[in-house]
């Protein structure tokens, strides 16, 4: 593909940051993402360091992994630090409690702060107008692949900010990433993030209610999907979510349904500022709400919408 403005290959990157002179990189949440994310930065840099809320993770990491444990304060001191936490008022919290430290500690040419949260558009924009006194510009750049795309290093990234600030960045980047799309101005990313996962609850129920129907009828679910995955109707949801999660009953908590109900309100607010009628979103969006609503915060995977869908049909998605 040709490089253009908006998207960015990694067989492009050698000639994308060859101006890059960062030398140290930070990792802020060592979640389920950010932990394996962290672990690519540590071969490619001098000083890589990572800080978790709960300290423990950060030096369980460092002896796994060859990383450096710090405090926050010295955290912020990093040409590019990274951050991939829960929530953007998470991440507002932290860049408060970093902005003396940022004010402290001079630095010859502007920090980025790449922040890999399935965060808030406007609380991009309100890190960029904090930030950017300090000489520290600010991306937000969610990803998606999962834990696996986290752990393989192969994640792809939807990136709103400064074009620049992107390029000096791509050098941390491109440990974790298999895909970099510039999507447009700060909170951009944030956005597609949001609509993004809003598509795939819209498929993933969509699925569960068809697998539903099947087998009301007497169809096995995976016989079901088998030849959905080779027609029309195959989703990344029917592809991976239904057979190793729902139908085989695991359900690994990865992604939490709290997570996702959360993104998909953040598409919706998206919506209303626009007033763009997206009947279907905003369906989906409560029934991921309601469903996510069954269990606390952080205790349940994504695909346990299924069991709430299941409560409605009283049909388990399941082979016989």
């Amino acid at each position: 593909m040709t490089q253009d403005s908006t998207y960015i290959s990694n067989t492009d990157a050698s000639s994308t940051h060859t101006a890059n002179t960062a030398n140290s990189v930070s990792f802020l949440g060592l979640g389920a993402m950010g932990y394996q994310m962290a672990k690519h930065l540590v071969p490619q840099f001098a000083t890589v360091m990572v800080w978790n809320r709960d300290p423990s993770k950060a030096r369980a990491h460092a002896s796994q992994f060859g990383s450096k444990a710090v405090s926050l304060a010295e955290a912020v001191t990093a040409d590019i630090i990274i951050s991939c936490l829960p929530t953007s008022a998470i991440v507002a919290e932290i860049i408060a409690q970093a902005l003396p430290h940022l004010q402290n500690s001079k630095s010859p040419s502007p920090r980025v702060w790449v922040d890999c949260t399935s965060g808030v558009p406007d609380s991009a924009k309100a890190a960029k107008r904090t930030l950017q006194p300090v000489n520290c510009q600010f991306l937000d750049a969610p990803v998606s692949g999962q834990t696996t795309g986290a752990e393989a290093g192969t994640l792809t990234l939807m990136v709103g900010g400064d074009s620049q600030a992107l390029a000096d960045a791509r050098v941390a980047i491109d440990c974790f990433a298999g895909r970099v799309v510039h999507v447009g101005d700060t909170g951009a990313g944030f956005a597609v993030k949001a609509v993004n996962n809003t598509l795939f609850a819209i498929n993933a129920w969509g699925a569960a209610e068809g697998l539903s129907v099947l087998k009301a009828h007497g169809v096995n679910p995976s016989a079901a999907l088998d030849c959905i995955n080779n027609a029309s109707g195959q989703s990344f949801a029917s592809a991976a979510t239904l057979p190793q999660r729902i139908v085989n009953r695991s359900f690994p908590k990865t992604f939490t349904i709290d997570l996702m109900a959360k993104d998909c309100a953040i598409a919706i607010d998206l919506q209303r500022q626009q007033q763009v009628p997206t009947p279907v979103m905003a369906q989906v969006a409560s029934l991921i709400r309601a469903a996510s609503n069954q269990h606390a915060a952080g205790t349940a995977d994504f695909s346990q919408f299924a069991t709430f869908y299941e409560q409605m049909t009283g049909i388990v998605i399941k082979d016989d």
